[in-house]
């Protein structure tokens, strides 16, 4: 059984090899399929006990497209690229974060 290189693990799809921006694309579009509403957060640390990250700005309630928020990770990046920053999915029914995972690595050009 092959096994992954030792590394630090983060949250979903972590143990995974890392998303390409086309499947990145697609998971964003599950999301808005499922009626999720997207936001996109950042913080200087990942480990697991850090349950609150920073919010961009505020989550893209009227989002419609993949698009709308790649171009917001982008603007996140562009400014805090020294941070690991996630895409986060809130059901508005269940009042609560039902999909997240984490797009950008410091030191690594995508997730």
């Amino acid at each position: 059984m092959k096994t992954l290189p030792k590394e630090r693990r983060f949250e979903t799809f972590s143990y995974l090899p890392p998303l390409s921006d086309q499947q990145i694309a697609k998971q964003i579009q599950y999301m808005i399929d499922q009626g999720y509403i997207p936001g996109v957060e950042f913080n200087e640390n990942s480990d697991p006990e850090v349950y609150y990250w920073t919010m961009w700005k505020l989550p893209l309630f009227n989002a419609r497209s993949v698009q709308e928020v790649l171009t917001e990770v982008q603007a996140c990046r562009s400014e805090y690229g020294n941070c690991y920053i996630r895409v986060v999915g809130f059901d508005n029914i269940k009042q609560c974060q039902s999909v997240g995972f984490i797009v950008h690595r410091p030191n690594l050009s995508r997730y």
